[in-house]
């Protein structure tokens, strides 16, 4: 059963009541991300992440760790271009706890000058190792390359620079400017009853309050750019982009599928051409991001440098032929099946069930039920998707690549 209620300050909560599970999974999420930073605060939204954990004034971060770790749950966070979460995943009995250590560490971190200091040579760390994963790397060259001016083509971890200019101040700012009831949902799934979860967020977030400093968004503009980064790899790592769509239009559906077709599965194009027939790549895949205004499709490849052209030629041609002739009866049959079959096996997971409520609520302001999903899956034929193929596939593209050459290019 699910159930939405709004909160006495105004933060949105949804919850789904499932009485055959023992475990409770729960999240609070606020519409804030990269998108949402400027050049000088890129990196903000995910250094604030970190600091969350790292004290209140009732708990030091030892402590908060301890805690989940002393109830047997898990608890984490991660920060997208558009939103942050902080999730936690228990046992029933220890939801309440759970949440109020959640709520205490969005409502009273101390954001210590000491662990400011810390946690900058954590980030700084992980952007080293961020550098040293080239196959991660290149998404973020792809999309600096087709947002060239805009916030999407930033980074989530932010320039190392940013984050050695942060203050105490700036995140204090940053917390009051986009962490209000107005900007957040809190999400529920697992074994819990409404109004007991009701009873307990109001008391726990009460001291939430504010009003959300708005930013006058600008809609994305996909520019077909192309950028090579030379770098010693053992493996050329290869992507092509083209316009997608946002999240709330209605032409997601056939996107999920032909995603699907073209290499979104292991009996995809690409990854039986590419690599069980010619066994040019271990990786190769498609992909589709949707933002509250845009969207994107692309394709990954890694291999070898003295094949890349080859691949990238080969890729091409594949999306080429879809973009052409569509696709078969049999391929959307069998795509329907995979969608509908993964998203009900993801259902027996909370933390599943809490991300679906959670962001259909953010980013949708409703929800879309299991049934809805399925019946619009069903409803693709395949004439809407050879246009929807025709579309995408028919580029233009832009392309990112990390290698050790210096020229790659696309066909014409």
């Amino acid at each position: 059963m699910f159930y939405k209620r709004t909160l006495t300050n105004g933060m949105r909560l949804v919850v789904e009541e499932i009485p055959s599970v023992r475990s409770v999974s729960l999240g609070v999420w606020i519409h804030t991300g990269s998108r949402d930073e400027s050049q000088s605060t890129n990196g903000i939204s995910h250094f604030l992440e970190h600091m969350m954990f790292k004290g209140t004034e009732k708990r030091s971060a030892r402590q908060i760790a301890e805690l989940f770790d002393g109830i047997g749950g898990h608890v984490n966070a991660f920060t997208s271009k558009e939103y942050t979460c902080y999730y936690a995943k228990v046992l029933d009995e220890h939801f309440s706890i759970a949440l109020e250590t959640i709520a205490d560490m969005l409502l009273n971190s101390k954001f210590d000058s000491e662990e400011l200091a810390k946690e900058r040579k954590v980030i700084i760390e992980e952007i080293k190792m961020y550098e040293d994963t080239p196959d991660d790397q290149v998404h973020d060259l792809m999309a600096a390359t087709i947002y060239p001016d805009h916030t999407l083509g930033y980074t989530i971890l932010g320039p190392e620079a940013n984050l050695l200019s942060f203050t105490r101040d700036d995140i204090v700012n940053y917390v009051k400017a986009r962490y209000t009831p107005d900007n957040m949902v809190l999400a529920v799934a697992g074994n819990v009853q409404i109004d007991e979860v009701h009873q307990a967020a109001e008391q726990f977030f009460s001291g939430l309050s504010g009003k959300c400093q708005q930013i006058d968004h600008r809609p994305p503009v996909f520019h077909a750019n192309r950028q090579v980064r030379q770098k010693a790899t053992e493996q050329a790592h290869i992507c092509l982009s083209t316009t997608g769509f946002a999240f709330d239009a209605p032409e997601v559906y056939p996107l999920i599928l032909l995603n699907n077709i073209v290499g979104g599965s292991s009996s995809s194009r690409l990854f039986q051409e590419i690599r069980e027939e010619r066994g040019m790549a271990y990786s190769v895949y498609s992909y589709y991001a949707s933002y509250r205004d845009g969207g994107t499709f692309g394709v990954y490849a890694g291999t070898s440098p003295d094949q890349a052209q080859q691949v990238v030629d080969l890729t091409y041609q594949i999306l080429a032929a879809v973009a052409d002739k569509g696709v078969t009866e049999e391929e959307l049959r069998k795509a329907k099946e995979q969608v509908k079959g993964s998203l009900m096996l993801s259902l027996e997971s909370t933390v599943s069930r809490m991300n679906r409520v959670g962001k259909n609520e953010l980013l949708l302001n409703k929800q879309v039920t299991l049934d809805e999903t399925i019946n619009r899956i069903n409803e693709v034929s395949i004439d809407r998707l050879k246009q929807i193929a025709g579309q995408i596939c028919g580029g233009p593209w832009a392309m990112a690549a990390i290698g050790p050459f210096n020229e790659l290019n696309l066909p014409e």
